[in-house]
């Protein structure tokens, strides 16, 4: 799987998730910040692309851009397979 059709299914949850208008969620958007995410919303979309991936992110891990969360998702698909 390439990271951009990572990218696509992680803007898919982010603009469910959050509501948000499609075209703000890039590479570059901050979570928090730009999308104006709390930490449930993060909790609950890291949930979401753990389903959707059938793999599990380290909470310890801290992605503060959908950039982050695409490597993130990424790192853990790769090593799934």
């Amino acid at each position: 799987m390439t990271k951009e059709e990572i990218f696509n299914e992680v803007k898919t949850i982010v603009v469910e998730e959050l509501d948000v208008d499609e075209a703000k969620v890039t590479m570059d958007a901050k979570i928090q910040d730009d999308l104006e995410a709390d930490s449930l919303d993060v909790f609950e979309i890291m949930n979401e692309l753990e389903d959707k991936f059938d793999i599990e992110l380290d909470s310890d891990e801290t992605a503060t851009t959908i950039s982050d969360v695409v490597e993130l998702v990424a790192k853990q698909v790769e090593a799934k397979d």
